[in-house]
């Protein structure tokens, strides 16, 4: 995964609350197994009309969604955290998330920063306004077009894995390399007939 380090970017108004994993990608696709290209079903069923606020040309290129309270609700679907990285969004800020949409993002790549609400409202008038939003990971901060930062907090697990680009597998072999290596070669030496030939 690409480090997330610092971004500025627009960011994309999307104020309404409970959207679901169902409405940001609709079951029936859940058959496509292929990240690459699934973000062209990203809200499918609200994109239909062409007036969707992704497709708005205003937001072209934003790397920055601010959504509503409990954004990524319902059912675990990885696919709806694949579908927005797909168009480009490696930083989601909300109120508020659903707790497995919001792990699914940081194993993604995604950054889900979480703040109270006079916060959100502030960065989510900025996007409104069609001005740029830096979010900087190394100072866990927000910084709006005013000068004005916005401190926000992110566990230290997932502030790590993002600053290094490490999905689970990566992390455990960060943290833990040099235990397995260890656990391998003391089992190479006490049991070699389970490693079979290599």
């Amino acid at each position: 995964m690409e480090p997330f380090v610092r971004l500025t970017s627009l960011a994309i108004p999307l104020p309404e609350a409970n959207v679901d994993t169902d409405i940001i990608v609709p079951a029936r696709f859940l058959l496509v197994t292929e990240k690459k290209g699934l973000g062209r079903y990203a809200f499918y069923e609200r994109r239909e009309g062409g007036t969707f606020v992704l497709d708005d040309p205003e937001y072209k290129g934003a790397q920055i969604l601010v959504a509503g309270e409990n954004f990524g609700c319902g059912s675990s679907r990885e696919h709806a955290p694949w579908a927005l990285h797909d168009l480009g969004i490696r930083c989601i800020i909300a109120p508020s998330f659903g707790e497995i949409f919001r792990a699914n993002c940081v194993r993604n790549g995604m950054l889900p920063v979480t703040l109270a609400a006079l916060e959100w409202r502030r960065v989510l008038m900025t996007a409104a306004n069609g001005e740029f939003v830096t979010v900087d990971l190394g100072e866990n901060r927000i910084k709006l077009v005013d000068g004005k930062a916005i401190m926000f907090t992110l566990p230290d697990a997932d502030r790590e894995a993002l600053f290094n680009g490490w999905d689970e597998i990566d992390g455990i072999r960060a943290k833990y390399g040099g235990a397995i290596t260890s656990f391998e070669s003391r089992q190479r030496e006490a049991a070699p007939w389970l490693l079979g030939k290599e």
